[in-house]
């Protein structure tokens, strides 16, 4: 089915079952749409496979929570959410600090996976409380690991999984000039 014709539900199912083929199976892990909120729930010691929910049925929030599941060690993969803290809307400075801090490398595998995926990528401040300011630097930071990554390697699980994103999507890898362009 090409991109063109397929709906955002469409490609979110192709997205995970490309996904358990590349890697889920291997690692007992699903990717399934439909939360209300991003969950990451590690599966148990009966073969119970381990959860990554992401936003309703959108295709940018999948990819996100993708990429914070390829960057994930194994004790955080033994967590849920990882181990991190959430905190909603209307941070204050520094907790909107600390936010982008943790943010940076997943965004930067995120938008990895977006060009390879053929969709656009936005670095995202999650926080609707007048921090525009934040985003140019944000969004540097962001572009600056994303050149780590190119120059250094992607994550193994990553870096597995950008080719059948690229073959599925018509996307690409991304280059150099893709993220100082951006930033």
């Amino acid at each position: 089915m090409s991109q063109a014709v397929c709906s955002e539900l469409e490609r979110c199912q192709q997205l995970e079952a490309i996904f358990y083929r590349s890697l889920g199976q291997q690692y007992g892990t699903r990717l399934q749409g439909g939360g209300s909120e991003p969950l990451y729930l590690p599966g148990d010691q009966d073969g119970q496979e381990s959860l990554i929910v992401y936003r309703a049925d959108y295709f940018n929030s999948a990819l996100h929570e993708l990429a914070h599941w390829c960057i994930a060690g194994a004790d955080r993969l033994a967590l849920t959410d990882y181990g991190y803290w959430y905190t909603t809307d209307a941070r204050d400075e520094k907790a909107q600090m600390e936010f982008e801090r943790v943010e940076i490398r997943p965004q930067a595998v995120e938008w990895h996976l977006a060009l390879a995926s053929a969709v656009p990528f936005q670095v995202s401040l999650d926080n609707l409380s007048g921090l525009e300011h934040r985003r140019a630097p944000f969004s540097a930071r962001v572009a600056a690991e994303a050149i780590q990554l190119l120059e250094h390697g992607l994550p193994e699980r990553a870096a597995r999984l950008l080719p059948d994103l690229c073959i599925a999507f018509g996307g690409r890898v991304g280059t150099i000039t893709d993220f100082r362009e951006a930033a």
